[in-house]
């Protein structure tokens, strides 16, 4: 089973998908988290974040680039987040994939499905604010673009979270 929750900045994205992977109860919690600590600030929301999951039985897997490369220790939930600070990575990253960013991130879904039971994937919504952007901005939000509609299209069930409120495109409807 895979599931797309996608929303706003501060939408309640996060804690929807958490209490998804919560919900389905299934072996081992894996947390596949994507954001590099480039400054004290980073360090400081990692650690907050690594303490609140711990708390939940989450292990944590540290993943910037590369999905291919995870192996998971047995098969479980995964909840993967951010695909944004993804694919950013792949694109910008030295060690990224660089213009075969989308491939990359794909195949690496692709790799994790096959070890998990359930994966929740948690990406930002774009171009709602507009399309007045240029260069790597715009480079950026289409490639965020097209690996979200990649997703959507494989997943089982795609969830848009709207003022914390789940508005189901796909699946079945959840329930608050």
């Amino acid at each position: 089973m895979m599931t797309l929750v996608i929303g706003g900045a501060a939408s309640g994205k996060s804690e929807f998908a958490e209490t998804r992977v919560l919900e389905s109860g299934e072996g081992p919690r894996y947390y596949v988290a994507t954001m590099q600590p480039f400054d004290k600030e980073c360090l400081a929301r990692i650690h907050r974040h690594r303490q609140m999951r711990e708390k939940k039985q989450f292990q944590t897997i540290e993943c910037y680039v590369n999905l291919s490369s995870v192996t998971l220790p047995e098969k479980g939930t995964v909840l993967l987040e951010c695909m944004s600070n993804l694919v950013a990575n792949e694109m910008y990253s030295p060690e990224g994939a660089g213009a075969n960013a989308i491939e990359a991130i794909l195949q690496g879904i692709d790799h994790l499905r096959a070890q998990c039971k359930n994966l929740v994937i948690v990406s930002n919504e774009v171009f709602s604010g507009g399309t007045a952007y240029q260069g790597d901005t715009l480079s950026y939000l289409k490639t965020l673009a097209l690996v979200n509609r990649a997703l959507a299209a494989e997943a089982d069930e795609v969830y848009e979270i709207v003022c914390s409120l789940p508005v189901c495109h796909k699946g079945k409807e959840a329930t608050l």
